[in-house]
């Protein structure tokens, strides 16, 4: 059987901590799990921003093309993010940190799903316009 290698959501599974989400992240790739819930530690515990990443492979014994990978995909969706020395905001440090625009994506998408159960601020006629405009998403173009 071929593990699901997508981020893989459940709404009824329970996260009660960081490995818990590593595990949702990066289903059936238990190297990048290990890989993702070393970087978050580490960021987690840093005074602050971490400069490199690569001390982790020797740390932890894993290698480079996992951690970056994973470091990829953590940074990707957001909970990650790396500071550019050009950043004044930061005093011209560069490097790794945790991040707040997951967070943000989530509530924001939180935000609309109860948007979308309301019907006092939307129209029947424009909701069904939506409905067209994927139908002709889906259809091949001649």
């Amino acid at each position: 059987m071929t593990e699901y290698t997508k981020i893989s959501f459940n709404h009824r599974k329970e996260i009660s901590d960081y490995s818990d989400m590593v595990e949702m992240l990066f289903p059936g790739n238990r190297n990048q799990q290990h890989a993702a819930a070393c970087i978050l530690f580490e960021l987690k515990w840093a005074n602050n921003i971490v400069p490199y990443l690569v001390y982790i492979e020797n740390k932890y014994n894993m290698s480079r093309r996992i951690l970056q990978r994973a470091r990829a995909k953590l940074s990707r969706i957001g909970l990650i993010e790396h500071i550019s020395s050009f950043n004044s905001r930061y005093g011209g440090q560069s490097g790794w940190k945790l991040s707040t625009r997951f967070e943000a994506a989530l509530r924001r998408l939180a935000d609309k799903c109860a948007s979308l159960r309301n019907t006092n601020n939307s129209s029947k006629d424009k909701d069904a316009m939506f409905i067209n405009f994927a139908n002709a998403r889906r259809k091949p173009q001649k």
